[in-house]
């Protein structure tokens, strides 16, 4: 057993070696949510301005960015990844199980999780359940749940445009989707603001509730008006500009920076900006995050610098760079937190 373990030592110290010299020559490598993906690319475009090597940023998604971080430590692997989400417990023991055991997690903002179309199109203020409604697979119809039956905007609610429904939207390894199923329709069902899913809470102990929900009520619909986009959430922005009848899901940075041509879809009244996300009056905001690989950070060339730049206040403070990019900055305490989170290598 002691010569097991003097050779699994010798192994991981011979691997780190190797990774040592092997990384030097490679740049930053960062991967993760599409929604974290502009802030990351303009940090990383300030860091080579300021004399560091370009990382390489990629835009995955969260569940795909947490998925490759996880595989491993050495230079094959990212070094980063972002995440419009926390990691879930399931990536934790995948990191785990492949030796990823030393990592730190930092907030970096907030996000509102924005429903937008076209400037062309009709301005609309929907509420969850109207939203729950239109893009969910089943829901409660004469009090049973079924296939969902709406074809238009209009069969929901006759004071709603007389068009077609139609989402575009990310897929199931985004983070932006897994916000959007816990913010809208988890919160519609699990408050029961429609009468089937209010008489299935006081007819239910909570555990059988939650299984209810958690089955019932977490499927983006598939029969058409509902289109997953990918992770590319400019090819939303370009196709909303090409039909003023669709809408499009997708974080606030992307609307904040198409403005001039699209118009934010109200949720009960409230639009998102940089203030009603911030002081939670929009109703459908979550954290951002990125995640780092602390034994990369003596091994990659500028890893240190980057993050200490990603973290400063002249990107993460209140008059940073990031915010004219439309991330929510976050509050002193969190921020400083943030900051030695990230600086200090703090595990998670």
């Amino acid at each position: 057993m002691l010569f097991k373990k003097i050779l699994k030592f010798a192994g991981t110290a011979l691997t780190i070696a190797v990774v040592a010299n092997a990384a030097e020559a490679r740049e930053i490598k960062i991967v993760g949510s599409s929604t974290v993906y502009p802030y990351t690319q303009a940090v990383a475009e300030e860091f080579a301005r300021s004399g560091g090597a370009a990382p390489t940023v990629e835009s995955t998604g969260t569940g795909g960015g947490m998925k490759i971080f996880c595989q491993g430590i050495g230079e094959q692997y990212p070094d980063i990844t972002g995440a419009s989400r926390a990691m879930k417990a399931s990536e934790k023991a995948l990191c785990d199980k492949n030796g990823v055991s030393d990592i730190s997690e930092v907030l970096i903002g907030y996000d509102g999780l924005s429903i937008a179309n076209s400037r062309e199109g009709d301005a609309m203020d929907l509420t969850k359940v109207q939203i729950y409604q239109a893009l969910a697979a089943k829901v409660p119809v004469d009090g049973k749940l079924v296939d969902n039956p709406y074809e238009t905007w209009s069969d929901i609610d006759a004071d709603l445009p007389d068009v077609a429904i139609i989402a575009y939207g990310p897929p199931p390894t985004s983070g932006t989707r897994d916000a959007f199923v816990e913010l809208v329709f988890h919160e519609v069902c699990k408050n029961g603001e429609l009468e089937f899913w209010k008489n299935a809470k006081s007819t239910l102990d909570k555990k059988a509730f939650k299984k209810m929900y958690s089955a019932d009520c977490t499927s983006m619909r598939q029969d058409g008006p509902f289109i997953e986009a990918g992770e590319n959430d400019n090819l939303i922005v370009q196709r909303l500009n090409a039909d003023p009848d669709a809408v499009g899901i997708f974080g606030y940075s992307f609307l904040y920076e198409n403005l001039d041509s699209l118009q934010p879809v109200a949720i009960s009244g409230v639009e998102p900006d940089l203030d009603t996300i911030g002081d939670g009056s929009y109703g459908i905001a979550r954290p951002l995050y990125f995640y780092i690989k602390n034994a990369h950070r003596k091994v990659i060339v500028g890893m240190q610098e980057f993050i200490a730049q990603y973290v400063s206040d002249d990107a993460m403070g209140p008059e940073g760079y990031l915010s004219e990019r439309g991330l929510v900055v976050l509050p002193e305490a969190e921020l400083k937190a943030s900051q030695s989170a990230a600086i200090d290598a703090k595990m998670m």
